[in-house]
């Protein structure tokens, strides 16, 4: 599985311009083959704050996703907030375990 995390930041209020890009690229991913999970999030103590969390089942699944129609419309939408930065990580993982609580 690959485990992708991203953090944006941009001006205060500005993701409510892009709020409809958000919603119109979390529904198109979670669509794709093998999307596990996908989703945005904005920082309850820092709204400039965005982040995405997202679960592909292969390197594969996710380099196609990124060749996707919906990502390179997404990538215009962000740009226009002119991110102050942007952080990327991606992590394979070999198992998932349980935490029991």
């Amino acid at each position: 599985m690959i485990i992708v995390l991203v953090e944006v930041v941009v001006a205060a209020g500005a993701v409510e311009k892009v709020r409809p890009a958000l919603r119109t690229m979390e529904e198109a991913s979670r669509k794709e083959p093998g999307c596990v999970g996908y989703a945005f999030s904005v920082d309850v103590n820092d709204p400039a704050k965005v982040r995405v969390t997202e679960r592909w089942r292969s390197i594969e699944d996710l380099r196609a996703h990124m060749r996707m129609p919906h990502m390179a419309e997404f990538q215009r939408a962000v740009a226009t907030l002119e991110p102050t930065s942007l952080d990327i990580k991606a992590y394979e993982v070999a198992r998932e375990v349980e935490l029991g609580v």
